[in-house]
């Protein structure tokens, strides 16, 4: 049973390869909106794996975040992602997901994942090499 309210949080500083200007979505020295994203999912990612029976996992269908405020490098962010929701079927998960630095808020939203077979996903991924 998936536990609404369960929540993880997780701990990165910045460097130069998080940065906007490293993955080409800014040019600035500061985190980039990819790397929070992949935060926030990660988050969720691990909060939800906690609950899920062994060959079971869990995909990012849905992200809706504001990025509010920058980080420079050198300074700690963290992520944290809550459960919010699950579907009746145990197959959808909503998360309420967050970040923020050593100075405060720096961006916040909303995440839906559903819970996979993991080999039965990705041998449909792979069909698509052969067809």
């Amino acid at each position: 049973m998936i536990l609404i309210g369960a929540k993880c949080q997780l701990e990165q500083t910045v460097t130069e390869e998080l940065t906007a200007a490293a993955v080409g979505s800014g040019a600035l020295p500061v985190l980039g909106t990819p790397f929070m994203a992949a935060m926030m999912e990660n988050a969720a990612m691990t909060v939800l794996q906690s609950f899920l029976d062994e060959g079971l996992g869990s995909v990012g269908i849905h992200l809706d975040i504001t990025h509010d405020a920058p980080t420079p490098i050198g300074m700690k962010v963290w992520a944290e992602a809550e459960i919010l929701a699950v579907s009746e079927n145990s197959r959808i998960v909503d998360f309420k997901v967050k970040a923020w630095d050593e100075k405060g808020p720096v961006g916040q939203g909303v995440h839906t994942r559903a819970v996979i077979q993991n080999e039965k996903f990705l041998a449909k991924c792979n069909e698509k090499l052969t067809k």
